[in-house]
């Protein structure tokens, strides 16, 4: 990146710079004269320039770059060696983010000038009038008031009329002037709006005339921009159509040139083509905008954002008195503070409070963060399998990452565009994504990054591999900080001691402060009750006392102890605080103790083991589907909710969806409450839910479930039903085989067990697998199925070979793996693909039929069309490249075959033609390999 710099004898100088060592740096944002009015690179190079009219645009921004500190600056006009193509073509695609990193943005309004129209006296403005009536009192106290005034308008280059004259300032003509500046309508100057974090604005004259948030109300109204874009609210928060109406009134000098000044703000990078048209432009724009949409979709996992939200929700909100400590914190200040303090590690015992803190410290950084900088954070949650793994932190993270800074989505595209969405799920997902996450804080533009991770200890899969990663990784740049939280484990700690200049925060350390923030925490949440339950005073005290007595520095047993203090009679409630045991451990112990005791007991056990084993958190219509004692509530979903409140605090609603309260209550359940919860052991409550799931699916699925009707349906177009044909059997139809291969041992153990599964497996494969995979698609979890069907191929070799079982599954297997990304894109394409692989699967029975035969040789046009003519002698045959709107035809990228104008069966790789013909109703392709095959419509 080339500079410019202001020398002490008046002159310019160019200093070239690598993007890795840029100093602060201002940037100029202005509209381009006449070419031969503009100082060139080249100009700048030999000393020249000097009197070209845009000569005055260097001085005044090199100037106010001086009196802003800055010892750097850059202008457009002068900075691009065009004679370079290549500097050139790299220029155009760094632009956005050259001005995203400036320190400061002068825009230069080349046609609006500082001194104020005038109006007829009656039409002046409020100000105005203020000013009328001070002037009097101004003269009646200072005998100077005249040298005043004609000091006052000098300074300000205005021209004042006298008190009795006909005329006034006006302001609104003058920010008239400034909405009228041809600035607006030109298509860079938008991204020079946008991209940098201050902006400020600039007469002809050098006046400053206010900065992007003082004049936000006049640019939203001139622009049509929402403020909150202004504001520095990320541009990927808007839609793409949205981002696009922004520059609708807007040119170009060059008129491809339209479609490259959009790539910034659509979080594009493309080199421009000599000669290109603005439509071809546009569309390779769009088309791009739309892989980089389509790998972030599949990066996706769970928006961190949405998660965080959840659990504060979940936990009754964050307080901010409760966590605002640690900003004093001596650990904190050194971490944030000391440019080599690069990891924090937040430690302690479970309800300690880590989650919420680290909450608060997610909604405080962005206030002491540098302006453009970057937080991506994420929570670990065991009890939720799209969040409890090392590849999901990753993802979570990246997701983040890029939603703010798009230009870092170049390092998973280049994997991504070969690999797909499988890039993130296959057996080397962990090797791919730490390669992409170290290429991404390696990336010189990347801004200054924040990353924190909630909860390691809940990173059920391959905790030691991100413990690692992290504790590479936060060595390597000094740009990038971490902050990690989890219980006081050894193992974590054994792994995050190899890391370099981390710091640590215990809470166990910090009990006083931690202390503080409890008492604040009880005080809000006896205020809570109170106000709910209509305490008299006496007894509000009476509990803030206990419970500030017992608390033991424990968020967690405070906010159980008012759960059940919630659901106690008044007259009650003293005695049962009295009753309530001290510490997590044994308080979970009477809440089971209760639970098994109560009228309740045999189903709300049913309800915690089948809870303690899902995958995720369910919804409650899932729930009662799952459980086989719920089957008969069915209907009363209020029953549903009310058991779920019987089961002793263990679990908790929250939208209608069940949680553990706390992970240290599902430890308990396990670790402390097994023969109680779980009597015939784990693998039976697995193998109840599997049978439950085969049940819930034989009965839901069924083709076209969401009545999309088009096979070419894309499902990024799928609006969820307002009555969802798959409420219930959502989580079934992801997880059906996981909860069977959990029960494997119970099954090999039981031979009449083993047969039994397996009749029900060949059954539901031969009548259901075809709706099976339209439901993962509408599930958006097609490879969550190729993943299950490894697995449940592995499980089929330990099992007797029911009816050709084994074969069944791998032909299953084959399939889905094979036809992944047709189904994955279009849910209806799954039975279309069934026509196209080695078994033909009946797309009404779900059947297996027959196997296909390939032709060998090579195929040409001529061939075909006479197998066509022979075959199907009543209709006329035409060529393989003629338009066809009406009837059969292949698409214009040989990537569909379509029937009227409309995309029915999308084609693999080696089904597109090298050739093809249309007769009748029937469409015959032969491929490069000399298969021929033949596709007839009805």
């Amino acid at each position: 990146m080339h500079l410019l710099k202001y020398g002490e004898n008046g002159e310019f100088t160019i200093i070239s710079f690598e993007e890795n060592e840029l100093p602060l740096y201002a940037i100029l944002s202005h509209t381009w004269g006449a070419d031969e009015e503009e100082v060139t690179f080249a100009d700048i190079v030999k000393g020249g320039g000097k009197a070209k009219p845009g000569y005055k645009k260097i001085r005044f921004c090199g100037e106010q770059a001086q009196q802003d500190g800055l010892e750097y600056f850059w202008i457009d006009t002068c900075c691009i060696n065009t004679a370079n193509k290549a500097e050139h073509s790299l220029a155009i695609r760094s632009m956005f983010r050259w001005y995203r990193n400036a320190a400061r943005c002068y825009v230069y309004l080349s046609d609006v000038a500082s001194l104020p129209s005038v109006v007829a006296q009656g039409q002046y403005n409020f100000q105005w009038l203020t000013w009328t009536w001070m002037f009097p009192v101004l003269s009646y106290l200072l005998s100077w008031y005249n040298s005043t005034i004609q000091r006052l308008s000098h300074s300000r280059h205005v021209s004042c009329p006298p008190m009795d004259s006909d005329i006034v300032c006006s302001q609104q003509e003058s920010e008239s002037k400034l909405q009228k500046s041809r600035w607006f309508t030109r298509g860079w100057t938008l991204q020079e709006l946008l991209a940098p974090p201050i902006v400020e604005f600039f007469s002809k004259e050098g006046i400053k005339l206010g900065d992007k948030l003082s004049l936000t109300q006049e640019l939203r109204k001139v622009t049509g921009i929402p403020s909150s874009a202004l504001h520095g609210t990320p541009l990927s928060d808007f839609d793409v159509l949205e981002r696009i109406s922004w520059s609708e009134h807007r040119t170009t000098k060059i008129p491809a040139d339209y479609a490259y000044s959009l790539m910034g703000i659509l979080g594009v990078s493309l080199s421009p083509i000599d000669g290109e048209s603005p439509a071809e432009a546009m569309k390779r724009v769009r088309d791009e905008v739309e892989k980089q949409n389509q790998c972030v979709r599949d990066l996706r996992l769970s928006n961190p954002r949405d998660d965080k939200k959840r659990i504060e929700e979940t936990k009754g909100g964050l307080l901010a008195d409760s966590y605002r400590w640690i900003l004093d914190n001596n650990a904190f200040q050194q971490w944030q503070q000391d440019p080599d303090s690069r990891l924090l590690w937040v430690k302690g015992d479970p309800g300690k409070g880590k989650t919420m803190l680290l909450c608060g410290i997610m909604d405080e950084l962005p206030h002491s963060m540098p302006k453009g900088a970057l937080l991506s954070y994420f929570f670990c949650q065991a009890t939720d399998s799209n969040i409890n793994s090392a590849t999901a932190v990753l993802r979570g993270l990246l997701y983040m990452l890029m939603h703010q800074q798009p230009s870092l989505v170049s390092h998973i595209r280049r994997k991504h565009d070969h690999a797909g969405v499988s890039l993130f799920e296959d057996a080397n997902a962990w090797v791919a994504l730490t390669e992409i996450f170290a290429d991404v804080l390696q990336d010189v533009s990347l801004s200054t990054t924040y990353l924190i991770i909630d909860a390691l200890d809940e990173c059920v899969t391959d905790l030691p591999k991100l413990l690692g990663f992290i504790a590479r990784q936060s060595s390597v740049s000094s740009r990038v900080k971490w902050i990690v939280s989890s219980r006081n484990w050894p193992a974590i700690e054994k792994e995050l001691e190899t890391a370099e200049n981390q710091t640590r925060l215990s809470l166990e350390l910090n009990a006083e402060s931690v202390a503080t923030a409890v008492k604040i925490f009880i005080e809000w949440k006896v205020c809570q009750l109170a106000h709910r339950k209509g305490f008299k005073l006496e007894m509000q005290d009476a509990v803030l006392q206990h419970l500030a007595s017992n608390a033991n520095n424990t968020f967690l047993w405070v906010a159980l102890v008012c759960q059940e203090l919630e659901r106690t009679e008044n007259w009650n409630v003293l005695k049962k605080l009295s009753s309530i045991p001290l510490g997590l451990d044994a308080l979970y112990r009477r809440m089971i103790d209760q639970v098994i005791v109560s009228d309740s007991a045999e189903i709300c056990l049913q309800v915690l083991a089948s809870t303690a084993v899902l995958y995720r958190p369910v919804t409650i219509t899932e729930l009662f589907s799952l459980v086989e004692l719920l089957d008969d509530l069915v209907d009363n979903l209020e029953s549903v909710r009310k058991i779920v409140s019987l089961c002793g605090s263990f679990l908790t609603l929250r939208e209608d969806t069940v949680y553990f309260v706390h992970q240290s209550a599902k430890d308990f359940l396990f670790a402390k409450a097994f023969d109680e919860v779980f009597p015939d052991g784990t693998k039976t409550a697995h193998r109840v839910i599997f049978s439950q799931s085969l049940v819930i699916l034989s009965r839901a699925l069924h083709r076209d479930m969401y009545s999309l009707e088009a096979p070419g349906y894309p499902i990024e177009n799928v609006k969820l039903p307002e009555a969802d044909p798959l409420a219930v059997s959502r989580y079934p139809c992801v997880y059906w085989i996981d909860h069977l291969c959990d029960s494997n041992a119970e099954f090999l153990e039981n031979s009449s067990g083993d047969l039994q599964v397996a009749r029900g497996l060949n059954m539901f494969l031969r009548k259901k697998y075809l709706y099976w995979l339209e439901g993962l698609s509408l599930c958006h979890s097609v490879g969550k199925g190729v993943i299950s069907m490894t697995k449940l191929w592995f499980l089929v070799q330990e099992m007797r070979d029911y009816d050709g079982l084994s074969q069944l599954v791998e032909d299953a297997r084959r399939f889905i793996m094979y036809h992944k990304g047709a189904i994955e894109g279009f849910p209806l394409q799954t039975y279309a693909s069934a026509l196209l692989t080695v078994k033909i699967w009946d797309a009404s029975s779900g059947a297996c039929l027959q196997t296909l035969e390939g032709h060998s040789s090579y195929v040409n046009s001529t061939y075909l069309v006479s197998i066509l003519a022979s075959l199907y002698s009543d209709g006329t045959v035409t060529g393989s490249r003629q338009p066809v709107r009406q009837g059969p035809s292949i698409s214009s990228y040989d990537t569909w075959v379509a029937n009227d104008a409309q995309n029915l069966l999308w084609l693999p790789t080696e089904y597109r033609p090298q050739c093809s013909a249309v007769s009748g109703r029937c469409v015959g392709i032969g491929t490069g390999s000399g298969r021929v095959w033949i596709c007839c419509f009805k």
